[in-house]
């Protein structure tokens, strides 16, 4: 993972199968004190296509903003609040272009974030609590999912694998990408452990299962889709 102060270029080949695994070193200042990210993927400057995680120290806060392109947050610890409520620890919500905020948080919270990443006609807001939604039964014995969002032939989902499962080897035309939440998710490849983030360019292929069970964030048909960010890559470029 590499970054330049100039192009902010993060992971930028999406044709590449990338594996993060977070490192306490990997963490940087934001320019808001008590707010540090850890640099997923981006392309652009301060505004860019991103994909990041976000700590918020206790009684932090982040001053009032609009979010052109769109905001994606999945709420992993603490609490996060704006003026339009608390978000706890597994909330997911979606800012759509054009909505502003002033985030705060009292108790610190970590986020996963993704900026600038909505596609062109996408203006729906959403906010799920996950803790205390319905999961429905997946394509495998073991397998469930919880659906959060779809726009386009781009899906978002909570997925969660009980110990031993296994999925059939299938192919991503439109890549795909995981954070893993808890537990260790495997493929051929390898085993990601929580806090692993993984993303798989179009037509990758892999066959998925978890020993131990896991808990995973998936998304799916994003790679390479048109989305507001297109521009800000562009002119990163």
């Amino acid at each position: 993972m590499s970054a330049t102060a100039s192009a902010l270029r993060v992971n930028a080949d999406f044709s590449q199968r990338v594996v993060v695994r977070p490192r306490p070193e990997d963490w940087v200042a934001s320019p808001q004190p008590g707010v540090t990210r850890l640099m997923l993927d981006r392309v652009g400057a301060e505004v860019a296509r991103a994909t990041s995680l976000v700590r918020y120290a206790p009684r932090s806060t982040f001053p009032a903003h609009t979010h052109g392109g769109g905001e994606e947050i999945l709420v992993l610890e603490g609490t996060f609040s704006d003026e339009f409520g608390d978000h706890p620890t597994g909330t997911y919500f979606r800012n759509p272009p054009g909505t502003r905020h002033a985030p705060r948080t009292e108790e610190g919270c970590l986020l996963f974030v993704k900026l600038w990443q909505f596609a062109p006609g996408d203006t729906a807001s959403v906010r799920i609590e996950t803790r205390g939604a319905a999961w429905l039964p997946g394509r495998v014995p073991g397998l469930e999912v919880m659906p959060l969002h779809e726009h386009g032939g781009v899906g978002t989902a909570l997925v969660r694998w009980a110990p031993g499962t296994r999925f059939t080897a299938h192919t991503h035309p439109g890549g795909e990408e995981i954070l893993v939440l808890a537990g260790t998710f495997e493929d051929e490849e390898g085993a990601y452990p929580a806090g692993t983030w993984i993303r798989s360019p179009r037509f990758s292929r892999h066959a998925p299962f978890s020993r131990e069970g896991a808990l995973i964030y998936v998304k799916t048909g994003h790679i390479g889709a048109p989305t507001l960010g297109d521009r800000l890559a562009a002119t990163a470029a």
